[in-house]
């Protein structure tokens, strides 16, 4: 079962999550190897954004979507995940170019240094004009060198947007994605631990900097082979702990046939019926999971006939 830990350490003003995704993330490449299976390298970076996108989902109190993109002008144009807030997540990719062996994300993503990520919050319920909150990043760091590493561009959106510093580690094979996220609490966080409210003080804190410099020891074969217990054991066995009780992530794809019927109503009644007439049906594949859906004459002449209108028994929805 894929797995989030949570936890605090005490006396600290550092909270910490351990995500194991097994069963789910297995799920997201068995439907995609109905189709063409991702190299190496992409099934990598699209296992940590989905573990990336449940640690960050989870850290926030947010009722809709949080979803986590990379969009640039390599090979991938597009990568991403989604998270609900109940932790059922999805994620794909886009591959237009041959993915060199060994790629990072520059080779991959930001090949002339027009990558962007962006991470998006969309509301479960929007209110008449509400948007979705998003904010962006390009994939180099201050000094213009291009991130090599997905954490390091999440590093340097938390610092840049949130004000909190934070150490990311993450890693994903063919059997499992995996992340560990440690955080400086915000200072209402500290607050509540009892500490005092001084943000520079808090800024500088010698504990988040030990247990940073503890994470950071981590690596990529650690992460994907040890149990939850043997490896925040290993890492923090100096520390006191408190740990809570783990929740379960799990794969889900929000696709269905009612959502492809309001895409084909916004591509208009002529664009559909080109459609048919050139092909004689509207084909619709889920990138997420692969479902095919499609719609013949008669399907798409009801989605554009009034209620009113219809015989008897249909079932078009408008």
């Amino acid at each position: 079962m894929s797995e989030l830990h949570k936890f605090l350490f005490e006396g600290l003003p550092v909270r910490g999550m351990l995500v194991r995704l097994t069963d789910g993330w297995q799920e997201v490449l068995r439907r995609r190897a109905t189709r063409e299976p991702w190299p190496p390298e992409l099934q990598s970076l699209v296992g940590q954004l989905c573990a990336a996108g449940v640690l960050m989902q989870s850290n926030i109190k947010f009722d809709g979507a949080l979803v986590l993109q990379i969009q640039g002008d390599g090979p991938v144009p597009l990568a991403v995940a989604e998270v609900q807030p109940d932790l059922q997540f999805r994620g794909t990719a886009t591959v237009t170019g041959e993915v060199p062996a060994g790629a990072q994300l520059a080779a991959m993503v930001n090949l002339h240094g027009r990558g962007r990520c962006a991470i998006t919050l969309d509301p479960a319920q929007r209110q008449p004009g509400q948007q979705p909150y998003q904010g962006v990043v390009a994939l180099h760091g201050d000094q213009g060198e291009p991130l090599q590493q997905l954490s390091e561009v999440l590093e340097h959106y938390m610092l840049q947007s949130e004000q909190l510093d934070t150490r990311l580690v993450l890693a994903a094979n063919g059997e499992l994605a995996a992340g560990l996220l440690i955080q400086r609490l915000p200072v209402e966080g500290v607050a509540n631990l009892g500490g005092a409210r001084n943000e520079d003080q808090i800024g500088l804190s010698e504990g988040f900097n030990r247990v940073a410099h503890l994470a950071a020891t981590l690596t990529a074969e650690e992460l994907l082979t040890l149990d939850a217990n043997t490896l925040l054991r290993r890492l923090f066995w100096e520390e006191d702990v408190r740990r809570f009780e783990p929740l379960a992530p799990a794969f889900a794809c929000r696709c269905s046939r009612e959502r492809v019927r309001g895409m084909l109503r916004g591509l208009g009644r002529e664009e559909s019926d080109s459609l048919i007439a050139e092909r004689g049906e509207v084909e619709v594949g889920c990138e997420f999971c692969g479902l095919q859906y499609r719609f013949d004459a008669v399907d798409v002449g009801e989605l554009f006939t009034p209620a009113a209108q219809q015989p008897p028994g249909s079932t078009a929805l408008n």
